[in-house]
């Protein structure tokens, strides 16, 4: 057997793994390593426990990929590696040094205190924390990304013992592959395909296992639930729901969010009337101008519009955004107000651990008589 963070074996089937877990869940094994991980709305994945180890499996990772599940054994780095089977993936905690290749990790990091953790970071101008914007100036965390290009000496050098990314199913713009034919102990996520925006907020305790800090994640996710909650139910009870359309087009292609989305969930728990909610997507759905045009001409909000901050910068990348009715009223509204001045946008890291704030947000802007004097975290009114 071998040891370590280096310990990936060769693999073998999903089907002989799964029945590896099946066969130990039969014979019994007594949770002894920290409180199990309960889920309430995260669907993606799961914890199990076991006298010598957790097994945590990821699935649906990407669209279409329903089949296919990914397993991760977890063993405590004072202890033998005990024995499992052929094609478990072996990670080495209490993490003691991580890399991540999406800054969306940084509100786990910073809610759990993981930055002494920290050795990696990808896409350091998409970073928005402070903390971890300084330990990179301070060369504690290192660039291990810039753009597309993916630096694997550098990552090589940090000796990472977890490098969290997530995967689209496209071997272009997947790291995954790459990361593993490295050698790297990468774990890939599915956060981004959850349909509730507190499942995707409960994949805070998926971080919190590698640390073994699965009782501080439950406290601070029972807290967020429980507001986000109490928030819907406030919305619910407002007389009217308006309609509305969110995103702009991007290369011709105008993505709006799918009707089983966290973004459609949040619009529609927020009191308003999502106008692709009959659609059965969970990610994006292309759609061209004219036929969104077609759909949201007399939309009563326009939500997410691009990185415009305002309507004249709206207007000057297609005038034709003028002739919906969001716009001639200014009812138009993005999630940009606490973006860094190098492209860091913190709706991408706190905004989605904490769904309680963006919705108050929301309910603040669809129907502002129901939480008076609110003081905006994320949204801001193009003007």
């Amino acid at each position: 057997m071998g040891k370590g963070g280096d310990c990936f074996r060769q693999c073998s089937t999903h089907l002989e793994i799964a029945l590896w877990i099946a066969l130990t869940c039969v014979l019994g094994s007594s949770p002894v390593l920290g409180k199990p991980v309960e889920l309430t709305y995260a669907k993606n994945f799961s914890v199990e426990y076991f006298e010598t180890h957790k097994i945590v499996t990821v699935r649906n990772m990407w669209r279409g990929s329903a089949n296919l599940t990914f397993n991760y054994a977890l063993v405590p780095r004072t202890t033998a590696v005990p024995d499992l089977p052929l094609g478990m993936r072996i990670i080495r905690t209490p993490v003691q040094r991580m890399s991540i290749l999406e800054t969306v990790y940084l509100g786990h990091i910073k809610s759990l205190d993981l930055y002494d953790e920290l050795v990696g970071l990808a896409n350091v101008s998409l970073a928005h924390d402070p903390m971890a914007l300084e330990q990179v100036k301070s060369g504690y965390t290192n660039k291990i990304q810039e753009g597309s290009s993916l630096n694997i000496e550098t990552l090589l050098m940090l000796k990472s013992d977890l490098v969290l990314t997530s995967a689209m199913g496209n071997p272009q713009f997947d790291a995954h592959p790459q990361l593993e034919r490295a050698k790297q102990p990468v774990v890939i996520t599915a956060g981004y395909m959850e349909e509730h925006p507190l499942g995707r907020s409960e994949w805070l305790k998926f971080t919190a296992v590698f640390f073994d800090k699965e009782e501080e994640a439950s406290r601070i996710f029972d807290k967020i639930a429980k507001r986000y909650n109490e928030l819907s139910h406030i919305a619910s009870s407002a007389g009217s729901r308006p309609t509305v359309l969110a995103n702009a087009p991007y290369g011709g292609t105008w993505h709006v969010p799918g009707g089983r989305s966290y973004t459609a969930r949040t619009i529609e728990d927020a009191g308003g009337d999502y106008l692709f909610s009959d659609d059965s997507s969970i990610g994006g759905l292309p759609k061209d101008f004219e036929s969104v045009y077609h759909r949201a001409a007399e939309v009563d909000f326009w939500l997410h519009p691009g990185v415009h901050r305002d309507l004249e910068g709206l207007r000057s990348q297609d005038s034709r955004f003028a002739r919906f009715r969001a716009f001639e009223i200014g009812s138009v509204y993005n999630n940009t107000l606490r973006s860094n001045g190098i492209g860091g946008n913190d709706i991408w890291e706190r905004g989605v651990l904490h769904p309680e704030w963006v919705l108050e947000d929301l309910i603040a802007i669809f129907h502002p008589e129901l939480i008076p004097n609110h003081s905006f975290r994320f949204y801001e009114k193009l003007n």
